[in-house]
């Protein structure tokens, strides 16, 4: 026999996902003692909550059922000498971990316990296999459900699974197994247990949080829980990331139907909160472009900067670039003058003085300094140069509608976007020409950074569709 002696098998349902901010509604526990069960109990506990609706749909368990039900501290030590010297053993464990961990610390009472995690289990025995969620595990093993989402329906599949992989796998195997499915995960200290399991794994954007109501950090991933959990793996708390985790005491996640959703949202929460620890996005203040102003008169700067940032790009006209800085523009700028035998000076790169530039004499300049080329001829040149160096093209006559539908959440959206701008989000399709109906064009350089990238994907630019209103 390889399993642990004493085992509590254990199932939670809840009014949702964190362990710090949500209630448990219903609770099972199996103990298992030498390989047999030796007591079933389960309860409906009242979490002094409303259940929310999408929670009552998907559990069954409603309002009305847990009204009278008693309190989790009425149950508090009963489950407390079931979960007594036993191996705690759960499906995702660390979430009903955290959950019941925390509710005995709001009871003061402090719960430890050694986890087996039968979704680590299984990954361990079966790694040909990609899923392992209960559902795939009732199928893959022929397993029995008398009450899916039900405490005591989920804990009794979890003693059949434990009771095929005994009889499946050598000793030697199996216990190795229960080894890597028993190892802690790495986590901030300061983070209570089961926040991160209890994160969904779907597309969104997700928040560190200190000791404050500001942000450390938000990033983003199509698959939110996966990313978090890499944030913290043993092998990465080091140097920047060894110092953000310190300072994490709260995480809080916004799920999206899609990646794209995911990398707009991410953006504009960056822009508005500005994290310490973000360094990518910036904010969009100074982006400016440049224009040919046409002189005939030989020494002078022909370039003026346009703001482009918050500007429709609608209404812009022969503007070349997007920049942050100047250097940005100046390092362009001196590349072209190399490549075309441009005039630095009246690139407003060398201050202006009399007499030939100083690239003219080491024959990198036409001459339009010295007379040796007129101010047009160097002028058209120049603009030759740039053609091609400012904003893309936007691929199509006007807006276009990208939609994304995430199949785990039943979540849809639908992103309206144009010139490069994103202009808005609706929920629905019947909502799309209503939100775009007085949407906003500002130009900002991150968000157009992240569409062309995400549209050199033909696939991207095959599912944005064109709107017509």
């Amino acid at each position: 026999m390889t399993l642990p002696q004493r085992l509590a098998i254990v199932d939670l349902e809840t009014t949702g996902a964190h362990p710090v901010r949500d209630r448990i509604t219903e609770i099972a526990i199996l103990r298992v003692e030498d390989g047999r069960v030796v007591e079933r109990w389960s309860s409906l506990t009242n979490p002094g909550v409303h259940i929310p609706a999408t929670i009552q749909n998907f559990t069954g368990i409603t309002d009305a059922m847990v009204a009278d039900a008693p309190p989790f501290e009425t149950l508090a030590d009963a489950v407390w000498a079931l979960l007594d010297d036993a191996v705690f053993v759960a499906h995702n464990a660390r979430f009903d971990y955290g959950f019941l961990k925390n509710a005995f610390e709001r009871l003061g009472r402090s719960f430890d316990a050694p986890v087996l995690c039968t979704v680590k289990l299984s990954r361990a025995l079966y790694p040909a296999h990609h899923r392992h969620g209960l559902d795939a595990i009732i199928e893959r093993h022929g397993l029995t459900c008398e009450a899916r989402h039900r405490a005591m329906g989920d804990a009794d599949v979890l003693w059949q699974f434990l009771q095929q992989a005994v009889d499946a796998f050598p000793a030697p195997n199996l216990g190795n197994a229960i080894d890597r499915a028993m190892k802690r995960p790495s986590r901030p200290p300061g983070l209570p247990e089961g926040v991160l399991e209890g994160m969904p794994d779907s597309p969104g954007v997700y928040f560190f949080y200190g000791d404050n109501d500001l942000p450390l950090y938000i990033g983003k991933s199509k698959r939110i829980r996966a990313r978090v959990m890499s944030h913290f793996a043993a092998d990465r708390m080091n140097g920047k990331e060894a110092e953000l985790a310190r300072q994490v005491r709260r995480v809080e996640w916004e799920q999206t139907a899609g990646e794209l959703g995911a990398l707009l949202l991410e953006a504009c929460l960056i822009k508005h909160h500005r994290p310490l620890h973000n360094r990518l996005l910036r904010k969009n203040d100074d982006v400016f472009g440049l224009r040919v102003v046409p002189s005939n008169k030989r020494k002078a700067q022909v370039l003026e900067r346009v703001p482009l940032s918050d500007t429709d790009p609608r209404d812009w006209a022969d503007v070349f670039g997007a920049f942050r800085t100047k250097k940005e523009a100046d390092n362009l700028l001196r590349e072209l003058a190399h490549l075309y035998k441009l005039c630095p000076r009246r690139l407003g790169l060398e201050p202006g003085r009399t007499g030939a530039c100083m690239a003219h004499q080491m024959k990198r300049c036409a001459g339009v300094c010295a007379g040796k080329e007129t101010p047009e001829a160097h002028d058209a040149r120049l603009m030759a140069a740039l053609s091609g160096k400012g904003v893309k093209p936007w691929p199509w006559q006007g807006p276009v509608c990208v939609a994304e539908h995430d199949d785990s959440t039943g979540r849809s959206e639908f992103h309206l976007l144009d010139r490069w701008c994103y202009l808005a989000t609706a929920r629905s399709d019947a909502d799309v020409l209503d939100s775009l109906q007085g949407a906003t064009y500002a130009f900002d350089i991150d968000i157009y950074r992240l569409l062309v990238r995400w549209f050199d994907a033909i696939s991207h630019r095959q599912a944005a569709t064109p709107i017509s209103p």
